[in-house]
């Protein structure tokens, strides 16, 4: 075989060969499981290496899109301006300039030069004219409140009739033409104006002149946004809504005026000349959300600042005026959006880097698998003649019509469950995954039969010596672990976070160094792997000893055929640490997620939910609380938050608490507890707290208080006195210091006994609620009921629940999106292990149900078969296990300095800065509970083999004769 023959022999006459496709199906049909096996593997693996970027991507976008959205108009829209036409030019030509004509043909060369991937989106963009300065209003009966008259701002802006529907009267027109000099024109307000302002149809404002009569505006309609919170809306909230300013005064009482918006017809744009307001241009471009991406974020910063301070402002100011200018706050979002995304990919690149390696290695298991099965045949072909180039390209073609088809399949499903994103990607993460399923085996039999031999020598770990290659690679990774773990460390997973948004690097790990620190638990845990190859016939040797002067031959014969083990087993090995190494890392980095959103929620809250009012809460009210669902304690506090100390102007929140019940409090949240007896009052203490004289003539102890650290390095220890809102003083004296406490937020604070108040200030105004499952409906209702606000809306509590401040903090789909994908890349890494395992037990049954057939010969036992079987997988298994729990918990330990989970754990909405921190610590269960599983997986395997050939028998594996 692999030679060419002529046809009988006859030179000059070649005949063409057919075996190639004979012995693809000849070899398909031999083994049709194993066929079907690789292409389930292939097509899964392809599937999900497909389906991951496309996932971040759409995550991405969706984060990208919602910080956009909830930025608002006003932030992100581009708000090109530009002053009214110069008074040296001809009127005729001024008028002209802000005709709708004019306008309208300035707004289409902006457009033009707006650069991809900057998208506007012309329905919620906006062009006209309005004038700067306000005009005031000679009309008495609108409303003044404090005798100062109302004042108009007039904007003539497009689009008007496509954003509103009349709620009364029509649309204003301009009918004849309108000039500068025209004494009256048509405007319409909205529905929020009219009613603020007593507008109504047919009304007349007039606005001052400019070297003219006053200019009267007749109100033609009173309009109804068609969408109130649209661009077109927000952009310029006083088109919608009148604003009542207040302007700046030196002393005395505050003067306010109305402030409203006349909407004029685009075609009377040119009166707004005759006025003093200063009219200006202006063309308000909305970015369209749904065509911004995150991966082009770097371009979108570029074409944002072109347009604010780069060439696109010179084609702006060439299309419209020389004196244009552009401005937004989109570069701003865009940036904090980076920020987030800086802070968040990284850690979901560590478990993508895991989950890749763990698949890697389960694809070289499957192709050494089939190798080693097919061992004899493929040396008795190069024993026959064949050539390693013929043996490789059939081998090769073989895999290949197996794998691409399913490869191929894994890339469909991927672009169905991830109907998202772009194609390139998936393409190229299917194919690596097709071509590296195609050359595994051809590979490993190129290695393996470079040699023309029928039998090799043994190769189990007792007997084989590493190599100096072996020594070098496995020195070459020790140096890159290192130094990943030493960049890790040093940088944080971000690296690059503080970089500006226009250099397009910001944490999108594009550098090798970058991929170097995501890959660091990978090289830990491959690290750890080989180490423990290295180590692991040493306990097999020291036990051997005493297993062989015991009695039986099940534990010296276990341990022996342990110590025979393949040095196939790296593979396995490697891929469960790797496995492990990322479920702990993964898990410990969801579970610090989750401690910090709760810890963040219960720092804001003090309890499980918090009622609070402005005012003192009714007696009852805690009773009726504490008998809702869920609530097994209340625990009332009287907050005064204005509470001056001495005669200084600087006020600190203070807390009036009964102390046992919130020592009890404090202690189970973990907010500073302390002993109750220390903060109650002295029973001698006045119901005020004061320190009056007494009979004696002594003064009354002060009320002990607890403080935060700040609070008491400003007050110190001594005894001072703090006026309450309600007029009356109390004395206190700092005895405890807390850095935090269940009451009051933040870094100032004063918490005292409430019995030591006066009766007014003792009220309480706050109830904390713990219990295990709080219902928030029926808490709401309870409160409602108790306070009288079913009767009294202003009567309200506000009700403030744990899980609810919790989700707040998930604020993106770009937190989120990443929770999931990581959550399912260390499930996949998961899986993948156990598949791992599952082919190191596959490869080694055959030999195994050769063993215990034989033995059965010689008088085993069934139960003894099943523990020779059991014994002889537990050291690896215990090797495994052990090895995942260490390397888990030092891929942690050593890392846990380099990264903060604060982005991905609490972002808050507007960019506010997060409550607390969040670190990275190890999570127990995150390093036992697969480690475990591992375990019982290896033995329950080992156990069901052996119960499987007993009730087999043992005539065919006796027929077979020796696997090898």
């Amino acid at each position: 075989m692999g030679r060419d023959s002529g046809s009988g022999g006859r030179p000059g006459f070649r005949r063409r060969d057919h075996s190639v496709a004979p012995w693809i199906r000849t070899r398909l049909r031999t083994a049709p499981g194993a066929a079907v096996a690789l292409a389930l593997l292939v097509m899964a693996t392809a599937c999900l290496a497909a389906a991951f970027p496309r996932a971040v991507e759409r995550y991405e976008d969706a984060g990208l899109r919602r910080a956009v959205v909830d930025a608002t108009a006003p932030r992100t829209s581009l708000q090109v301006s530009a002053p009214q036409p110069g008074t040296y030019i001809p009127q005729s030509e001024r008028e002209s300039a802000v005709s709708p004509a004019s306008m309208r043909k300035a707004y289409e060369r902006v457009l033009n030069v707006v650069e991809r991937p900057l998208a506007v989106d012309p329905a919620q963009s906006m062009y006209g004219v309005r004038n700067v300065n306000n005009l005031e209003a000679a009309e008495t009966w609108l409303p003044m409140p404090s005798g100062l008259p109302a004042q108009m701002s007039l904007a003539a802006q497009s689009g008007l009739a496509e954003h509103s529907r009349m709620s009364a009267g029509r649309l204003p027109r301009a009918g004849n033409t309108v000039t500068a000099a025209t004494r009256e024109v048509e405007a319409a307000v909205t529905t929020e104006t009219a009613k603020r302002l007593n507008i109504k149809v047919g009304s007349v404002i007039h606005v001052p002149g400019m070297q003219r009569d006053p200019l009267a505006v007749r109100i033609t309609g009173i309009v109804a946004p068609r969408d109130p919170e649209s661009a077109y809306w927000t952009t310029q909230p006083l088109l919608r809504t009148p604003s009542l300013i207040r302007p700046p005064t030196q002393g005395g009482e505050p003067e306010t005026y109305w402030l409203g918006a006349l909407l004029l017809p685009p075609d009377a744009a040119p009166v707004l000349l005759g006025t003093p307001g200063e009219p200006a241009r202006y063309w308000l471009l909305t970015p369209d959300p749904a065509a911004l991406t995150a991966h082009d974020l770097s371009r979108l910063g570029s074409a944002v600042a072109s347009l604010e301070s780069g060439p696109g402002l010179v084609k702006v100011r060439d299309s419209t005026d020389a004196d244009t200018g552009v401005s937004t706050d989109l570069d701003e979002v865009l940036a904090s959006y980076a920020q987030l995304r800086s802070g968040v990919r990284p850690l979901v690149s560590v478990a993508a880097f895991g989950t890749g390696a763990v698949a890697v290695v389960v694809l070289l298991m499957a192709g050494r698998l089939t190798a080693d099965r097919r061992r004899t045949e493929l040396a008795l072909l190069r024993a026959r003649g064949a050539s390693l180039r013929g043996l490789t390209r059939r081998l090769v073609t073989e895999t290949a019509v197996v794998a691409l088809p399913a490869g191929a399949l894994g890339l469909a499903g991927a672009l169905l469950l991830v109907p998202y994103g772009r194609a390139p990607y998936a393409v190229g993460a299917a194919l690596a995954v097709t071509l590296l399923a195609c050359t595994a085996l051809p590979l490993r039999a190129l290695a393996a039969h470079r040699v023309v031999g029928v039998h090799g020598a043994r190769e189990d770990l007792a007997s084989v010596r590493p190599s100096r290659r072996r020594t070098i690679a496995e020195l070459t990774l020790l140096v890159l672990a290192s130094a990943a773990v030493l960049a890790l460390r040093s940088r944080g997973t971000s690296g690059t976070s503080d970089e500006t948004l226009g250099s397009g690097a910001s944490g999108d790990l594009g550098s090798s160094g970058d991929q170097l620190v995501a890959m660091a638990p990978v090289l830990i845990g491959v690290i750890a792997a080989l180490v423990l190859v290295r180590l692991y016939p040493l306990p097999l040797r020291w036990l051997a000893r005493p297993a062989g002067r015991m009695r039986g031959a099940i534990g010296h014969l276990s341990l022996a055929r342990a110590g025979r083990t393949s040095v196939s087993t790296v593979l396995p090995l490697l891929a469960l640490l790797t496995a492990l190494t990322t479920a702990a890392f993964g898990g410990s980095v969801l579970a610090g997620v989750a401690d910090a959103r709760d810890r963040a929620a219960v720092l804001n809250l003090g309890a499980d939910a918090r009622v609070e009012a402005e005012g003192a809460l009714p007696a009852t009210l805690p009773e009726r609380v504490r008998s809702a669902p869920g609530v097994r304690e209340v625990t009332p506090l009287s907050i005064a938050y204005e509470a001056k100390p001495g005669a200084g102007v600087d006020s600190v929140p203070l807390a009036g608490v009964d102390p046992e019940g919130y020592a009890r409090l404090a202690d189970r949240t973990g907010l500073g507890a302390f002993p109750a007896g220390e903060l109650k009052a002295s029973p001698a203490a006045p119901a005020d707290g004061t320190s009056k004289p007494g009979a004696d003539g002594s003064a009354k102890a002060p009320l002990p208080a607890l403080a935060s650290s700040a609070v008491a390095d400003r007050y110190g220890t001594h005894p001072f006195s703090l006026r309450l809102s309600d007029g009356s003083d109390v004395t206190v004296r700092i005895t405890l210091v807390r850095d935090l406490t269940p009451a009051l937020p933040g870094t100032d604070f004063l918490i005292v006994d409430r019995a030591g108040l006066g009766t007014v200030a003792a009220r309480p105004t706050t109830l904390l609620v713990t219990g295990d499952h709080v219902s928030g409906g029926a808490l709401r209702k309870a409160v409602a009921a108790g306070t009288g606000a079913d009767a009294d809306p202003t009567a309200r509590a506000d009700v403030r629940l744990r899980s609810e401040e919790r989700a707040r903090y998930v604020d993106s789909p770009l937190q989120s999106g990443a929770e999931r994908v990581y959550a399912a890349a260390v499930a996949a890494g998961s899986g993948y292990a156990v598949l791992a395992l599952l082919l190191a037990l596959v490869r080694a049954a055959p030999e195994r149900a050769a063993l215990l057939a034989r033995l059965r010969t010689m008088g085993l036992t069934r139960s003894q078969g099943r523990r020779l079987l059991v014994l002889e997988a537990l050291p690896q298994a215990l090797l495994a296990a052990a090895g995942g729990i260490l390397t888990g918990w030092a891929a942690v330990r050593l890392l846990a300095p380099g990264i903060d989970l604060t982005s991905i754990a609490l972002a808050t909405p507007g960019g506010a800065p997060p409550t607390g921190t969040a670190a990275l610590h190890t999570d127990p269960a995150s390093l036992f509970l697969p480690a475990l599983t591992v375990l019982l997986l290896a033995t329950g395997i080992a156990a069901g083999q052996a119960w499987w050939t007993g009730r087999r028998g043992s005539v065919r594996e006796l027929r077979a004769g020796d696997s090898r």
